[in-house]
Order: C-alpha cells, then structure tokens, then sequence
C-alpha cells in the first residue's frame, strides 16, 4: 500500500524528470511565436546598411504580424542586446513606431553572448510571478551599425586582479587558451567547423529554416550612396561547398601564438540579425486558440574563468539537467553556440553528448554569431516541428563573454 501511495504520489506531483516536465500545466510558460531575421554577414551582407534601430522596427513589426494577438496585451517587452549604445532609447521608439501601444512598457538587457536568453527568462520568470500574462523577448545586433572593438580601459586596481584583467581581452584569444590548455587538435576544430557548414547547406537547400524565417525589410546603399529599401529572405553567410581540406588551407588567426589553432573558417561569422519570441500561460494561449511550439522550464547561468570563457557550456548544461532531473539520454536535440570550434568541440567531448543530436542544422560557425544570440531559441523550437514526437526535450546552451556560461531547457509540444 505505502509503494502505491508512493507511486500516485510521484505521478501526481511530479515536477522533476522526464516524465514530470512533459506534463502540461496551465501554468506552464509556453512559446507560441519563435520567428527571427535572415543572418546577414556584418559590414558585407544584405544588413550592412540598416541601422540597428531599424532593425528593432522590423522585427516588432514581424512580431505584431506573426503574433496573432493584439499588440496591446502584451504586458512588457524585453530586448537582448549587446553592442548598441543607448538601446533603451532605440527599442522603446522602435516598438512604439512598429505600433505596440505607449501602455506596453519595454526593457533591455545585456549578459554578452546569452542577451536573447536572459531576455526570454526575463520575461517567463515575470510571467510565472504573476506579473504579466504575456511578454515578448527579442534579440537584435547590428554588428555592421556598432562594431565590436575590444573591451574597455580598466582602472589599475581591477586590472592588477589575475582573472579581472582577462575580461576585456579579445574573444579569439579565449579561443586559443582553451585549444591550448585542453590539447586540441587543429584537424578535430576544422573537421567540426565543415560538419557545421555541410549541414546548414542542407538545411537551407532542404527549406528547413523558412518556417522561422520572416522576409525582412532593410536598407542597402545605391552607387550614389542613397538608401533604398530592400526585402531579405535567406541567410547569407553559409558558404556552400566548405570541407575540412579547405578550411585547413586558411591561415591561422593569431600566429603570434605560434601553434595556432583558431582560423577565420573554425570561427564564428560576425552577423547582423534579429529574433523575436512570444511568451505567455498555457491557460493563456489555449484561450486564446494559439497554436503551442514548446515550454521554458529553466535557464542556468554559471561563471568561468574569463581566459577559458569558451568552456562555459560545460558548467552550464549540467546544472541545467540537474535542475530538472533529466539526463543527456532524455534530451533530444542540443543547441551550443560556436563561437569558436575550440570550445565547441570541448564543451560536446567533455560533456560526453553524442554530436549527432548537437546543431543538426549547423551552428554559428555557418550562420554567423549576433552577440545578442536570441537566435537560439528560435532555431531549437522550430527543429523540434521537424520531428514527429511531442514532449522532444531541447537544450539550448552558449558561451558567454567575460567567462560565463547558460543553457536553457524547453519541451516541444
């Protein structure tokens, strides 16, 4: 009798585990709007003359469009951003010239490589206080509009600090620090960067990003240098064609660093795009009659040495499982960013994930790596609507600037 109690007990209040997380609650912060931009190579591709304000309109726009809601139930907006200078500014007018209403309020956020995460959690953990019913996350990046330059003066007495003084090297040398301390091959980091390349030629020939994709008006110079609106539709900066023989005919990217492993094709692509996400109750959405795309459950940020910040999926994906009690056999697909093949290819080996469920569709070193990164999640949840079982278990995980890591875990529906 006291094992049957037991058991009703465990399949009644289950929160943790597989089988507790793909139950559905009516509280259950759901997704039922993942769209994003085409990924356009920064300063070369179809974004490299829109501003980054410009994009936040066309993106709020698109969101109002594929949303299907009115705009004025959204109870806030939350912008992922990294490079824009006074981008509370630039979202609130966008938002309010897309055609949300001055009652809908609007926030940003900045955590580097994971700002479109932190702006999804942001707003499921605003929902699940109580505090708003629906709220929209979008990331945007414009790394044409504001380039990326380094990191800033530090005072003397914070630089003096060992790990203090790594937080505003240049990301590539991070990249190197891990090949090196981890004893990576450069053979392993250009046969990983290909794979990612050969699969997102696939996808895209396949169609399988139109559905996440939403055409997007943006600006491109004349000869004159007069603007004129253009439509873009496909993400620009894969490179068909890519093996590992012609990636390790690439230079080395720091070969002051004598045997360097880091190349311009083992790396991510700096990109200009945008996402944007719409969050709200089970109970909210069914009333509503939207169609559901998946369920946040939880989002985990660690801290890393910043020489190594790389490695941050590494910290993170763990306490994102454990957290929930799954296990690696439980998840379906992974998503970590490839900011660089170095880290990537230690983060998947160390962790012990099996490659074939990481980025089935290629990843960053195809694509192209928004530091905002809200990418992520539109890419897992619409891989999850090209497979056929319900309840799919998606992670979602990145390295983060300045020695960080966060993954994330949602259930597709």
């Amino acid at each position: 009798m006291e094992r049957i109690k037991q058991v009703s007990a465990h399949l009644t209040g289950a929160t943790k585990g597989l089988y507790g997380l793909q139950r559905q609650n009516p509280d259950d912060v759901v997704i039922t709007m993942a769209i994003r931009s085409p990924l356009c190579k920064a300063r070369k591709g179809g974004f490299k003359d829109t501003r980054t304000d410009e994009l936040m309109l066309e993106m709020f726009k698109q969101s109002i469009a594929h949303g299907n809601i009115a705009p004025e139930l959204v109870g806030d907006i939350c912008i992922g951003t990294v490079l824009t200078p006074d981008s509370v500014y630039h979202a609130r007018g966008a938002a309010l010239a897309a055609g949300y209403p001055d009652t809908v309020p609007c926030q940003t956020i900045n955590r580097f490589c994971s700002s479109g995460l932190m702006a999804v959690t942001t707003i499921a953990n605003q929902i699940r206080g109580g505090q708003i019913e629906i709220g929209l996350a979008v990331g945007v990046e414009s790394m044409s509009d504001n380039p990326d330059n380094g990191g800033p003066k530090q005072s003397e007495e914070i630089a003096t600090n060992y790990p203090a003084r790594d937080c505003p090297k240049p990301m590539g040398w991070t990249s190197e620090n891990v090949g090196a301390a981890f004893a990576l091959t450069r053979d392993e980091m250009d046969d990983f960067a290909a794979k990612s390349y050969q699969k997102a030629e696939h996808a895209q020939k396949a169609g399988y990003f139109d559905a996440e994709i939403v055409p997007f008006t943006a600006y491109k110079k004349d000869a004159s240098g007069n603007r004129e609106q253009v439509i873009i539709t496909k993400d620009d900066g894969i490179r068909y064609g890519t093996t590992k023989e012609s990636l390790g005919k690439i230079r080395a990217a720091f070969p002051q660093w004598g045997n360097s492993l880091t190349t311009g094709g083992n790396a991510s692509q700096i990109t200009d795009g945008a996402a944007a996400v719409l969050l709200m109750t089970r109970r909210k959405a069914q009333e509503l009659g939207l169609t559901i795309l998946a369920k946040h459950v939880t989002t985990v940020v660690a801290g890393v040495a910043p020489r190594v910040m790389g490695i941050g999926p590494l910290l993170a994906i763990p306490m994102a499982l454990k957290n929930t009690g799954l296990t690696h056999e439980d998840v379906d697909l992974f998503e970590i960013n490839e900011a660089f093949a170095s880290q990537a290819v230690y983060c998947v080996k160390e962790l012990g994930i099996d490659f074939a469920k990481v980025n089935v569709n290629g990843g960053a070193i195809a694509f192209g790596h928004p530091l905002d990164e809200c990418l992520h999640i539109t890419v897992i949840v619409s891989s999850n609507s090209r497979f056929s079982r319900k309840g799919k278990v998606l992670v979602t995980s990145m390295c983060i600037g300045t020695g960080m890591g966060a993954a994330a875990v949602f259930i597709g529906e």
